[in-house]
């Protein structure tokens, strides 16, 4: 039970409002790091560095000390990080002006340490006006004396300014949004790419495997649905052969009698109509058979060579004493159903062969599409018909004789083969006479 609450909880919405609360939290988390980084680390405050206890010892022991040994004592406890000296007068010190010198940390944390009334003050970098080689920390003491002890140390050069802080905290930002919106549109995408290969595979191949449902629940619902529509697919594309292949032997069994009947009659002239009519009508029943039932949209797609698929159709027109010309490359990999597209080939070069003059077919590849023309020079098409030749069973001639033409099957076939690969097919008429059918496939 608590999977199943878990799988009802699992929405994009949900999703999209985790991914803005965990953006802020980790955001705030970042920063808070990035502040105790910059404040502590960087430049840490003198009450945090044990450097105010040293100071007063230090002091206590100046004080202690007669004037005369004073210097060397403040030169002793001297470093290179850590400065200390004793000055008679303060206007000796070349310390720049500042209205208010006075420390807070003074009244607080030394006065107890020294354990006598001092007047304390605190110079930082900023103090000097202008860049000086000067410019540092420096903590001043007066002694009861009236001398000074001066403690200082140079700028820390790591401790960040204002704008780059700010600078810093807006990149932070953009950093953990960019990271949970990453992990949550893959969270996300996943299923929608799984999905999307699936309905792409059942395009090429009816008869692949369901897709298993992932992801939040309403693309696992719009996968579930898909699954039931495949399968009504597949369910209906099974019993549409099996039909086809019953209509076909009752169909043919008849046409199969007469055509036995016909040889009893002793009028040869009308035994030669009678079949006529019975060729006419087989022909007409396989054509329509084949569209139906057109078991090339039952083949598998796989990678083949469309430039060499293109070169065999020409040489089997050549060994049929038909010239077709052919401009394009010499290899192309493509990947689809090859005999679907050598029936569309078969038949647009039928047309162009049958119907006019100067047949030639072009390859034109590219990374995003492969377009084929079959060209001709004949009388075209009328311009209110370049659509309606699609239509099944319309042809342009009234005639039904099957010398004429076929019976308005092929290009309908073409075309539905073509739609399937995800391209299209359409027709033109040619500005110096003829048709160009153009074929678009996607790569």
């Amino acid at each position: 039970m608590s999977w199943l609450k878990r799988i009802r909880r699992d929405t994009v919405a949900r999703w999209i409002a985790l991914t803005i609360i965990l953006a802020m939290l980790i955001s705030l988390a970042l920063n808070g790091l990035f502040i105790q980084l910059a404040g502590v680390w960087a430049r840490p405050p003198l009450t945090e560095t044990g450097l105010l206890d040293k100071m007063a010892a230090i002091t206590r022991i100046i004080q202690a000390a007669p004037a005369p040994l004073r210097s060397q004592l403040a030169h002793a406890v001297s470093d290179e990080g850590f400065i200390v000296s004793w000055h008679l007068d303060r206007r000796e010190l070349n310390l720049p002006t500042v209205e208010d010198l006075d420390s807070e940390i003074g009244s607080t944390i030394l006065h107890p340490l020294l354990k006598f009334a001092a007047r304390i003050q605190t110079y930082e970098p900023a103090d000097w006006t202008e860049p000086s080689a000067d410019a540092r920390y420096a903590l001043l003491i007066q002694l009861p004396d009236a001398t000074w002890v001066m403690f200082s140390a140079p700028s820390r050069s790591w401790g960040l300014d204002e704008a780059p802080r700010y600078l810093i905290v807006i990149l932070l930002v953009l950093i953990s949004t960019t990271l949970v919106a990453l992990i949550a549109t893959r969270r996300l995408a996943t299923p929608l790419q799984h999905f999307a290969e699936g309905a792409r595979r059942f395009g090429v191949d009816f008869r692949a495997p369901p897709i298993e449902p992932l992801g939040p629940q309403e693309i696992r619902q719009a996968i579930l649905a898909f699954n039931a529509m495949q399968a009504q697919l597949q369910h209906f594309i099974r019993d549409r052969t099996q039909m086809l292949a019953a209509i076909s032997h009752d169909l043919r069994a008849p046409l199969t009698r007469m055509r036995l009947r016909g040889e009893f009659i002793e009028d040869s002239e009308q035994q030669q109509r009678l079949f006529r009519d019975v060729d006419e009508m087989q022909a007409m029943i396989n054509s329509a058979l084949e569209f139906f039932r057109d078991d090339a949209r039952l083949e598998p797609a796989t990678q083949f060579d469309l430039a060499e698929l293109l070169q065999t159709l020409l040489d089997d027109y050549r060994d049929q004493g038909v010239e077709i010309a052919y401009v394009g490359p010499t290899r192309w990999v493509y990947f689809g159903r090859p005999l679907g597209l050598k029936r569309v080939m078969t038949n647009l070069l039928d047309n162009a062969i049958k119907y006019g003059s100067e047949p030639a077919i072009e390859l034109i590849a590219d990374a995003g599409e492969v377009r084929i023309k079959v060209l001709d020079r004949g009388p075209g098409i009328p311009q209110a018909s370049l659509e309606q030749v699609f239509v099944p069973f319309f042809r342009m001639e009234g005639s039904r004789n099957k010398s004429t033409g076929g019976v308005g099957l092929g290009l309908s076939a073409a075309r539905a083969i073509v739609l399937e690969h995800g391209g299209e097919l359409k027709l033109r008429n040619r500005s110096k006479g003829g048709l160009e059918a153009l074929v678009v496939l996607p790569v």
